[in-house]
């Protein structure tokens, strides 16, 4: 079994700006401009009926979300 090595403290910072800059206008139309493939739209449409059959009620998506929020929260602390 390999081991994963967590990214650098560096690298973590550079991720972390990447993710929560801000964007402009200017680039949140241009991304929006570009339609999703046939492709795409398939996976996406998959992983939403994935999800559905998976957490079929509303009290579970929430469950699945809260659970995954604390996961997302205790990565950000590390």
């Amino acid at each position: 079994m390999k081991i994963v090595q967590p990214p650098s403290l560096k690298t973590r910072k550079r991720l972390i700006a990447v993710a929560e800059r801000r964007l402009t206008p200017h680039e949140v139309r241009e991304a929006l401009a570009i339609p999703l493939t046939n492709s795409e739209r398939e996976e996406s449409l998959s992983l939403i009926r994935w999800f559905r059959r998976r957490y079929p009620t509303a009290g579970e998506r929430l469950a699945y979300v809260r659970r995954a929020y604390r996961r997302w929260s205790a990565v950000q602390e590390a």
